[in-house]
């Protein structure tokens, strides 16, 4: 071709590209390089998993990563009405009345997005990248969030210091398809915006769409988690505070209304929570917050002294008749793990929720371990919100301090803690580093000498504080912990938390291998390919969701624990001799039992399995049975274990009653079996009990040997 033959306009077009300048100044810039950089760190340790195996973690995002494949494949109406009929066998589960839909409809919705485009991901590598996405998501929102409260260098801090965190970063990292992936994006949006809803400068058309925005959000939680009831009371929390401030405000009263309106509209529409809710406790104070906003807003636009006792009184009835509501029984309570954070020194939670480790109380060392010596930091930060009441600072001290609260009551609610000690630690930070940055930015002065003069700070000193300080994040950062230390590994402490293999690559044993440990993922795959399809396996609930999901096979409770009744049949079960274990099962039509082990080379149990867990059989199946753990053996008083890796584990024998329990039997034959021993006990009692049909190659795995065995029920 001829480029003589190109027509001038075009040639004069091209030409014209030439003076287009994009307006950047140095300053932009170097935000913009600095906030790619700490996304870009956040999204990478994340990804550090990937070394033992591209593959979902825990327990929960399987059953997530199910409901967004069935929604991919048969429309998101279709999973309102789906009944899963290999879960909870015989009955089946009704999957919108266990499961809160925002993150399996939200990956489906965004994953038929990326269809669009034809891009090469299937949804299960997808879901398995998600948590990391919404980790970066949750870091950019973090730093706007930051940058309202305290300016541009508390933004980046923040954002620094929650890619970091431990405790997010072990539930954002790769394959940790879970509900606080969506809940703390949706937080740290909920705050910007209902923040700004309230500036007093921004116009109404301004207040409307941040009011929305923070609705929509609210309701995504509601959606999504059942720990919306921390943002929800928050909402509520801080509007009372505002009042009691003398800050109220119409944008207030407007921006409460159309939040908690879009929210609970949201809330409602979701099958696990329904109309019902609108009786709960939580929402009817909002209903009375919401009155005593309307009460304010009356109040200071009436001008007669009779009517605004009028109004007093009628809101004191209103008052009143909600009181009565809450007191006489009409509103529906908190859950019992709810209860619990509010009043940590009375436990209301069932042996089946105590037995999850993390609904248990936080220790100290857990903190430490997110925020090392930030921990000072955020009391600095404190006192500097403490002594500039913006709408703001408020906010954020009652976040800290309630969540500070919640989280040493409930370990698990360490990540909803996290946005708001991130945000603390870099306003203590810059609140520390200000006055000497300013310092380095003054012009120097000819000093002028005079006697008994306090000399002024030099350039020297602050450099040498802002280094000082420096230092001091790097300890929290770089330096290894105790427990690496105790490995042998020495990983910074950052990536402690990062650096794990996803559960079914270390089969549920809380080790660090040089390889995976796929004991757990062979069994599945064995029973995936050799097990037919009307098999219906029991195993204790821990398992569920693997069998189903992994192994693609009927199980009788899983991870959901939505059928108490059902599981205390199978800790009965499995706590029972073997001719009343083999009656249990016959009555759901179990075909197969499968029980996890671990042990060292010499036979003694290391805790890690069943042989850990059993006390807790025992104690879920004590309304059928009548018999505590202790009735079993006497399991260090019935405390549990220290688990401390490095150390030896006690060896803790049941007693005669134990022995003779199923679980016992199953476990020690196929223990003695892989370690070459002639087994002593016996599975059948006159041809009847159980027969083994699948052990897993049980490696030894840095002195821990694990094992899965599956066997045949003989009827």
């Amino acid at each position: 071709m001829d480029f003589r033959e190109i027509p001038s306009e075009i040639v004069d077009g091209l030409q014209s590209l030439k003076n287009l300048r994009i307006k950047v100044t140095h300053e932009q810039l170097l935000l913009t390089v600095i906030v790619s950089a700490i996304l870009l760190i956040a999204f990478t340790i994340r990804l550090l998993p990937m070394r033992w195996g591209f593959q979902l973690s825990e327990f929960d995002p399987y059953v997530h990563y199910r409901s967004a494949q069935y929604a991919v494949d048969n429309g998101f109406f279709a999973w309102v009405s789906w009944r899963d009929s290999q879960r909870w066998y015989p009955y089946g589960m009704q999957t919108s009345r266990a499961l809160y839909p925002g993150l399996a409809l939200t990956a489906a919705f965004s994953y038929k997005i990326m269809q669009m485009f034809a891009l090469p991901i299937s949804l299960y590598e997808y879901v398995i990248l998600f948590p990391p996405i919404m980790a970066v998501l949750a870091c950019l929102a973090i730093y706007f969030l930051g940058k309202d409260i305290g300016g541009k260098a508390v933004g980046l801090f923040s954002a620094l210091f929650l890619a970091l965190n431990g405790s997010y970063i072990g539930r954002t990292s790769l394959g940790f398809f879970d509900d606080e992936t969506i809940g703390i994006l949706a937080i740290l949006v909920l705050s910007y915006a209902f923040l700004r809803s309230l500036d007093a400068e921004r116009t109404w058309n301004s207040v409307i769409k941040y009011s929305i925005l923070s609705g929509l959000m609210l309701g995504w939680i509601f959606a999504s988690w059942g720990g919306a009831v921390y943002p929800f009371g928050l909402l509520i929390l801080f509007a009372v505070v505002l009042v009691l401030l003398k800050r109220y405000s119409n944008r207030l009263l407007v921006s409460y209304s159309i939040t908690c309106g879009l929210g609970l509209l949201a809330a409602v529409n979701v099958p696990r929570l329904g109309l019902l809710y609108l009786t709960n406790v939580q929402v009817l104070a909002a209903f009375a917050v919401l009155a005593i906003l309307c009460l304010c807003e009356i109040v200071q636009r009436t001008k007669t002294k009779k009517w605004k006792i009028f109004y007093v009184s009628g809101f004191l009835v209103l008052l009143t008749g909600i009181a009565l509501i809450i007191v006489f029984g009409s509103a529906t309570g908190l859950e019992r793990k709810f209860l619990t954070v509010l009043n940590p020194f009375e436990r209301f939670l069932s042996p089946i929720v105590e037995s999850v480790q993390e609904h248990r109380p936080s220790a100290w060392g857990s903190f430490y371990f997110d925020y090392g010596i930030g921990i000072l930091f955020v009391v600095v930060g404190l006192f500097f919100a403490a002594r500039s009441l913006t709408n703001r600072n408020v906010f954020i001290i009652l976040y800290s301090l309630s969540m500070l609260y919640f989280a040493s009551s409930l370990v698990r609610l360490l990540i909803v803690l996290a946005p708001a000690f991130c945000i603390l630690w870099a306003m203590g930070l810059v609140g520390v580093l200000n006055p000497f940055i300013t310092v380095l930015k003054e012009t120097p002065k000819t000093p002028i000498k005079k006697k008994y003069t306090l000399s002024h700070v030099g350039k020297e000193f602050s450099g040498s504080a802002i280094i000082l300080v420096m230092l001091l994040l790097l300890v929290t950062f770089v330096l290894p912990s105790r427990e690496s230390q105790i490995r042998g590994d020495s990983f910074p402490r950052v990536f402690d938390q990062a650096y794990t293999p996803v559960t079914i690559m270390s089969s549920s044993v809380p080790v660090r291998p040089d390889e995976p440990v796929l004991e757990w993922y062979e069994t599945l795959m064995w029973m995936k390919a050799k097990l037919t399809n009307d098999a219906v396996v029991a195993s204790w609930w821990d398992y569920g969701y693997w069998i189903t999901i992994i192994g693609n096979k009927t199980t009788l409770v899983d991870n959901g624990t939505h059928n108490l009744t059902q599981i205390q049949q199978v800790g009965k079960m499995f706590m029972s001799t073997t001719p009343d274990a083999v009656d249990i099962l016959k009555n759901y039509d179990v075909t197969h039992v499968v029980v996890f082990t671990t042990f060292d080379s010499q036979g003694t149990d290391l805790q890690y399995g069943d042989e850990g867990k059993w006390r807790w059989m025992a104690k879920i199946s004590q309304p059928l049975t009548g018999k505590d753990d202790n009735y079993f053996g006497n399991y260090s008083l019935g405390q549990d274990q220290i688990r401390i890796e490095g150390q030896q584990q006690p060896n803790i024998v049941p007693n005669a009653n134990g022995q003779n329990s199923t679980l016992y039997k199953l476990m020690t034959y196929a223990k003695e079996t892989k370690l070459g021993q002639t087994s002593t006990v016996q599975l059948t009692e006159s041809g009847r009990g159980f027969e083994p049909t699948y052990f897993s190659s049980g490696k030894n795995y840095g002195g821990i040997i694990v094992l899965v065995a599956v066997y045949k029920v003989v009827y």
